[in-house]
């Protein structure tokens, strides 16, 4: 992707952190719901391409997501996707892709807060060495001519009971619904996903007041300096912090004034 759909992933992506980083949303849900619309959307081309349109209003668009999804999958997915669609796209197919990628996401998260992440990160990886090396293999899980569901019970016969549940799904998509992409490319896509999501750091951040976008920007990208790490702001307002803000990475805690901690992080990295 570029240029306008880069940046529209790059919202949703912040927008997907924001959901599943609350306790109530079911991520392995909202990964399936987020999948069964990218399966509409491949399918349904011209629909695809109103819900596109760069010269229809974000709000019609939106609007029209919310009517074709908002009995079928969570408010949380149709929310998302009004909101996907609400951005500029440079095609039409970025759309479906970013979805794609959403859903594999929700699903590594959900694998994360199981603690299972790295579980799943070497399945991926192990399941790609056993499909390099077994021609016979590979040859019956992209064979066009096989069902998807024929294909579905063979990874239920090799994954049932021995990977998590987060691999068998990711896995089972990727081989039901391959999108144009070998088996090969689309394994290490998911690996990388997966890793990605590992090295991810969430900072739960408490402050009296609100923070504004420049202040998160530059907390956030003095944490991730620090840390070495991608990473997201959980932010909390909680007047008793009294004019102050406090920061938890991990078991980590951080005390003391915005300023002075920028200021101070700052000098260290100069230093």
């Amino acid at each position: 992707m570029n240029g306008a759909s880069r940046e529209a992933l790059a919202a949703a992506r912040e927008r997907l952190d924001a959901l599943t980083d609350s306790t109530s949303v079911d991520a392995a849900r909202l990964a399936d719901e987020l999948a069964a619309v990218t399966a509409l959307l491949d399918r349904e081309v011209s629909l695809r391409r109103v819900l596109t349109d760069p010269a229809q209003a974000g709000e019609a668009k939106a609007g029209l997501a919310q009517r074709l999804l908002g009995s079928q999958v969570s408010g949380t997915t149709a929310d998302l996707v009004s909101g996907l669609v609400r951005s500029r796209w440079s095609q039409s197919r970025d759309l479906v892709d970013a979805l794609e990628e959403l859903a594999n996401i929700a699903d590594l998260t959900a694998a994360q807060k199981a603690g299972a992440l790295d579980d799943v990160e070497d399945e991926l990886f192990r399941f790609g060495r056993i499909v390099s090396s077994n021609t016979e293999l590979r040859a019956a899980l992209t064979d066009r001519k096989a069902t998807a569901s024929a294909k579905g019970e063979l990874l239920r016969s090799l994954l049932g009971g021995r990977a998590d549940a987060a691999t068998v799904r990711l896995v089972t998509r990727l081989v039901t619904a391959p999108r144009g992409r070998s088996l090969e490319a689309g394994l290490e896509s998911l690996s990388k996903l997966a890793a990605e999501r590992r090295e991810r750091l969430v900072a739960v951040v408490t402050s009296a007041v609100p923070l504004s976008d420049t202040q998160k920007r530059r907390l956030g990208a003095a944490l991730a300096k620090l840390y070495g790490h991608q990473m997201h702001l959980n932010i909390d307002v909680d007047p008793a912090v009294l004019g102050g803000i406090r920061v938890q990475v991990g078991d980590e805690v951080i005390n003391g004034s915005l300023a002075d901690r920028i200021e101070d992080a700052g000098r260290r990295l100069a230093g």
